[in-house]
């Protein structure tokens, strides 16, 4: 993850190649959710699997739309027509899709509308890279975790959690994070990025 400078601007981190990253993983755990799974719960703990698949897809439809320019709060919710064998390619194709809306450098220094506010594109980004990091560790838990994530993406994601998201943060109604609670002793990174979005692990819950 390299520091990008530009020219009469701030450095700062581009966020691309960690969103691919964590988009691939993603797509990776999606792949592995079988229709009697899609009932189960989730630490994230308005959704199901079905429907934080539906919020991961729908959500990555927005971030696509607002990298494009668009109005990400315009966009309408597609989930509820989606099969239940076809969340894999529904989010496949949402993510090449926002890959390719934010793959030039001016949309990294340019100002985008967001849920948080105005904020720069590499500032958004990042935000996002945040939300899928959290929410793929939230489906893993409703899957079973079929698979360790990735490590450092959780590293990103906790140190954009503690800039984007301190302490004491107020809370709007249905925002998908609660307030911050205490890691257990020894707790890996992922489970201190969950802890930081105010989550429980299905095991304590």
């Amino acid at each position: 993850m390299t520091p990008t400078p530009t020219t009469g601007t701030p450095r700062f981190t581009d966020p691309r190649p960690v969103y691919t990253r964590a988009t691939a993983q993603a797509a990776a755990l999606i792949a592995t959710a079988r229709p009697p799974q899609l009932t189960g719960p989730t630490p994230c703990t308005e959704f199901d699997v079905r429907a934080l698949l539906g919020h991961i897809v729908d959500g990555t439809r927005r971030i696509a739309v607002v990298g494009e320019g668009g109005d990400g709060f315009a966009v309408e919710p597609i989930a509820d027509g989606i099969a239940d064998d076809g969340w894999a390619k529904a989010y496949d194709e949402a993510r090449v899709r926002v890959l390719k809306a934010w793959a030039s450098d001016e949309r990294m220094t340019s100002m985008v509308r967001v849920p948080w506010g105005e904020v720069p594109g590499h500032a958004a980004l990042s935000g996002y890279v945040m939300e899928i990091v959290t929410h793929t560790w939230d489906l893993a838990e409703g899957l079973g975790h079929p698979f360790e994530l990735d490590p450092e993406l959780a590293g990103f994601a906790l140190d954009t959690a503690r800039r984007q998201l301190p302490d004491s943060r107020p809370r709007d109604a249905g925002t998908p994070f609660d307030d911050r609670r205490e890691a257990a002793e020894g707790a890996g990174i992922h489970e201190r990025l969950a802890a930081w979005m105010g989550r429980v692990p299905l095991s304590r819950a």
